[in-house]
């Protein structure tokens, strides 16, 4: 080599060393991220058999649909993205039991707890259905036993019942001492090539909790803030050594963007303002509540705050697969993806017609073990499930009218008039029946028939009725708290069904206190002075939903079980007709 080649090869070599490059055998890689995917699930509700619902996904002739759900093809899915990810933690963002179909609820729940046991998940947020039966029962479910917390028996089939093999965390359920009723967070680890990485978990159930369940089952806890609360919780995670820190909470919102789709378009809902204060070292947010999917980089909101943010639909149809890069040397996220993994497991035929199996998307077989414990309860089921209660004319739908109302909350109200109508029963005038009690629609078979089952999956929550006299002032402030009390606003307002023989109009443009008017029983006003009986579920005679009036009511007479009187109208009512849903009147609709 002549002497200025080797003069240029030195300065070369002199310019790379001061730009920080390496050369020839004394080149290091980069050491690879560690891959780790968090399964994250929501609002599963129990529903063990497939919940004969679609998933609407995007197609070149418009949305097309895509069968889902089941809890054994559940299992097969967590487990295909399990097999593919060597690092996972599988997690829940709350409302894993509670409004479930009978083959769980008629057992406490009890099923849904075994068959999750079988899928292998890490931990579950507590949501505010899973204090439907109390905080004791709800203790229960994690712990194990036997213990009587509710009518219904515990082990009817599993003695004893082992409970949950996974955690249960509630960082902002708080007991009257101060200390959490459930653990507030948990750690998984991961190791790689002699590098640990430490993920962290904090669970949050909503703070509006006790406005819908019934205030005896959250007697003595208090819902705390939940940003306060994350936000205080991940200086005290990093002590531990997290490294990465994700938020499962069972609270949530919706977007524009398709469910196969990422994206933020449209973000809304009770989670904006929590994500607003979340601390911006938050890598992960698991949301639910809201039965929406969306997967949504934050970021792009908020660049302050770049953490993901989804949800997976609802009953078991959806799983969302999260890919974390973190970085070895650092132990931080260097990288975040996520997509929709549709449970497609079997058609179905349903209201809409046959839902054939879909060959875009992947067929999950389903998993015997899972399939084995849905059997055995299904089959304890059977019987009761399969019993005729009486026939109906056409379908019973959720749909809510301009005004709110519904054909099926109509129904209702109706049946629960029926059953407590005499005076011997308490001589109820009115009923009143909260849209988020009535949990499917009610559609009878080709000959017209109506099943138990049925009737147990609209109503699967077991309240008792009560009849208590309220004066006509009362009544219009009841009606005036669906727009204005809690989360009843005037922007997602509650709307009540109403029985047969009772109107009033609304005008969501008047002033709150005046926005209800023309009360009516039976074409006559009801003065304020007036006295009338009115016949309501457990769950709102103590202020469920907000609707705080309600517990004002004087000389209460008990009713019965709501389910029975449900039964009840359809054995002496048969053939049932759709009642009008034009009991309730708003203005400009």
């Amino acid at each position: 080599m002549s002497a200025p080649v080797r003069l240029r090869a030195a300065a070369a070599a002199l310019a790379c060393a001061l730009a920080g490059c390496a050369t020839g055998p004394a080149q290091r890689a980069e050491p690879p991220l560690m891959d780790i995917t968090v399964i994250g699930f929501n609002d599963l509700h129990g529903n063990l058999e497939p919940p004969r619902l679609a998933v609407p996904v995007p197609a070149s002739t418009g949305a097309t649909a895509v069968p889902a759900g089941g809890a054994a093809y559940f299992a097969s899915a967590i487990a295909a993205i399990k097999a593919r990810s060597p690092h996972h933690a599988v997690v829940s963002a709350g409302d894993m039991v509670g409004a479930s179909p009978l083959v769980s609820a008629l057992f406490l729940d009890e099923p849904t707890i075994e068959a999750v046991n079988r899928m292998g998940i890490d931990f579950h947020a507590a949501g505010n259905h899973e204090f439907d039966k109390g905080w004791r029962e709800l203790l229960r479910l994690q712990r194990g036993g036997c213990e009587k917390h509710t009518v219904r028996e515990p082990c009817q089939l599993s003695q004893p019942f082992e409970g949950a093999k996974f955690g249960f965390l509630a960082a902002n359920t708080l007991q009257e001492s101060g200390r959490t009723l459930l653990p507030p967070t948990g750690l998984k680890r991961f190791t790689q090539d002699g590098v640990t990485v430490t993920v962290g978990f904090i669970g949050l159930t909503l703070r509006a909790t006790p406005t819908m369940v019934a205030p005896a089952g959250v007697a003595g806890l208090r819902f705390a803030d939940e940003a306060d609360t994350a936000n205080a919780l991940v200086p005290a995670l990093r002590a531990q050594g997290a490294d990465v820190v994700v938020v499962v909470i069972h609270e949530g919102g919706s977007t524009h963007a398709p469910v196969t789709e990422p994206g933020c378009e449209g973000l809304s809902g009770d989670i904006v303002p929590i994500l607003q204060r979340l601390d911006p070292s938050v890598d992960l947010v698991i949301s639910g509540h809201t039965h929406q999917s969306y997967i949504c980089d934050y970021g792009r909101v908020d660049p302050a705050r770049p953490f993901l943010l989804t949800s997976a639909g609802q009953y078991g149809t959806l799983l969302t697969e999260i890919r974390l890069g973190v970085d070895p040397r650092t132990r931080r996220v260097a990288r975040k993806s996520a997509r929709q993994v549709i449970v497609q497991g079997e058609a179905f035929t349903g209201s809409q017609g046959a839902v054939p199996l879909h060959a875009g998307f992947p067929v999950f077989a389903p998993d015997a073990g899972v399939a084995r414990i849905v059997e055995r309860y299904r089959a304890a089921a059977v019987p009761l499930a399969q019993r005729p209660v009486g026939q109906a004319s056409g379908p019973f739908t959720r749909r809510p009218t301009a005004s709110g109302e519904t054909v099926l909350g109509n129904l209702i109200a109706d049946a629960q008039l029926a059953a407590t109508r005499a005076p011997e029963r308490g001589g109820a005038q009115i009923s009143f029946m909260n849209p988020g009690g009535v949990r499917a629609e009610l559609v009878p078979d080709g000959q017209g028939l109506v099943r138990y089952g049925q009737l147990f999956t609209v109503q699967p929550f077991g309240n008792s009725l009560e009849v208590r006299s309220y004066t006509g002032a009362q009544l219009h402030a009841v009606l005036e708290q669906q727009f204005d009390s809690g989360t009843n606003t005037v922007e997602r307002p509650r709307i009540l069904a109403v029985s047969e023989g009772f109107t009033y109009r609304y005008d969501l443009s008047r002033p709150p206190g005046q926005r209800v008017s023309d009360l009516r029983l039976h074409g006559a006003p009801v003065a304020p002075q007036d006295v009338v009986r009115v016949v309501l579920s457990s769950f709102l005679a103590t202020g469920g939903d907000n609707f705080t009036v309600f517990t004002q009511g004087r000389d209460a007479v008990g009713g019965g079980q709501d389910l029975d009187a449900f039964e009840a109208y359809f054995r002496d009512h048969s053939p049932v007709a759709p009642p009008r849903a034009d009991r309730i009147r708003r203005a400009g609709a």
